[in-house]
């Protein structure tokens, strides 16, 4: 089969590359073809050295067509601009998030009408597309009312994604991901950068900034679970979703406070102590428009599953990273 992945040089796309290569015929099918698209030029991992990287603007006209004409039988679609950049870039925001997308639907439509195609389409969209005010614990069943752009985009993408599936274009799942914890790497401009950055930093030895209070709760799941989402929704008989396309990811509810005292249980008070408080206005208020907790019933009775606990999180990215404390 041939695979595109787009946004391949993102975290989890360079994550989701790395267990392909490590893990041949993970997928469950034998990878014919693999294609790398991403903004940025994706780098290819060792063991998949006859995959082709591009970079690519999926907004540019006439791009998603040069993806398609390929005629993947699998994509997986990560590309975004994330929460906090989508939210003070107005314009880029729709411009990637959503465009973008809606320009990948359309190519795939055209190149259906030429002649017979359907590939599976997996999709990674945000806890986002849901807005206060919340109940105590969201089941499958709340209604989207994002707060933010980002969230919006992410919403009117998922629309799209069920009707293009049920006009049978492609065969999309739309994965709502948690907050992925923790994120290896530099910060990025993601409004929830810092649930990463409170615990990588002082790891290494550095200081990290908590622009919220440690009573925040929210909702988490690590780069190894989220690679396990997009496994599982390539890999599952999609006749067991139904009409309803996108669904929510099984996580953790945790608090900031509960992520700390994970950090002390495993690198001690010296890294909690390189944790300095300094409030952020403009994050608080996107924070607090954030979901904290979640009944993910529909996709953990299809077989996505998560981690146990924040020290589980903490030991895996040592592993991860090959450091230690």
């Amino acid at each position: 089969m041939h695979v595109l992945v787009i946004g391949a040089a993102g975290m989890v796309g360079r994550k989701l590359l790395a267990r392909i290569a490590a893990e041949p015929g993970v997928l469950g099918f034998d990878i014919r073809e693999l294609t790398l698209a991403d903004a940025v030029a994706p780098s290819v991992p060792k063991g998949l050295q006859g995959a082709k990287a591009l970079t690519i603007d999926l907004a540019a006209p006439g791009t998603a067509e040069r993806l398609i004409g390929g005629r993947p039988d699998l994509i997986f679609h990560l590309a975004a601009v994330v929460s906090g950049e989508a939210e003070a870039d107005f314009e880029k925001g729709y411009s990637v998030n959503l465009d973008g997308s809606r320009n990948l639907f359309e190519a795939i439509r055209h190149e259906a009408m030429r002649e017979p195609y359907c590939p599976r389409l997996v999709f990674a969209s945000s806890l986002a597309v849901f807005g206060a005010p919340f109940p105590d614990r969201i089941e499958d069943e709340f209604l989207t009312a994002p707060l933010t752009s980002y969230g919006t985009q992410k919403a009117i993408t998922e629309l799209l994604l069920a009707d293009y599936t049920r006009k049978g274009i492609f065969d999309g799942i739309g994965l709502r991901l948690p907050t992925i914890c923790i994120r290896p790497g530099a910060p990025n401009k993601a409004a929830s950068g810092f649930f990463s950055n409170i615990l990588r930093e002082p790891l290494k030895g550095e200081e990290a900034v908590l622009p919220v209070s440690d009573n925040v709760r929210h909702w988490f799941a690590s780069p190894r679970a989220a690679v396990g989402f997009f496994l599982q929704a390539a890999r599952m008989e999609t006749g067991r979703i139904g009409p309803r396309r996108s669904l929510t990811m099984p996580g953790l509810s945790a608090t900031v406070a509960e992520e700390i005292e994970a950090l002390g249980r495993i690198a001690g008070e010296a890294a909690v102590k390189l944790i300095r408080r300094e409030p952020d206005p403009v994050i608080q208020k996107i924070v607090e428009g954030w979901p904290r907790n979640f009944d993910a019933k529909r996709a953990s009775e299809l077989g996505f599953q998560v981690d146990a606990g924040f020290d589980e999180i903490i030991r895996m990215h040592l592993e991860d990273e090959g450091t230690e404390v």
